[in-house]
């Protein structure tokens, strides 16, 4: 073992607060990361239950979409 006790473990010749703090701040980050995401993505399912009740089409009904998007054809001026 590259070690002799815990302690010097935890040290690591000087370099354990540096280590250890960056370890800390990286599992701090990933955790609100995650916190973060579930929370937005509850946030957006949230919304679109909204949306489908409001339109009054929930995922029971078998009639067809209708089309929310149109497409027309952009004139470009190049001469």
């Amino acid at each position: 073992m590259a070690f002799d006790s815990l302690t010097a473990f935890v040290v690591m010749e000087g370099h354990g607060p540096y280590v250890w703090t960056c370890y800390g701040v990286f599992f701090l980050l990933l955790g609100a990361l995650v916190f973060w995401s579930l929370h937005q993505r509850r946030q957006v399912m949230a919304a679109q239950r909204r949306e489908l009740s409001r339109t009054g089409r929930d995922q029971s009904s078998t009639s067809r979409p209708v089309a929310t998007a149109s497409f027309s054809r952009v004139n470009d001026s190049q001469d």
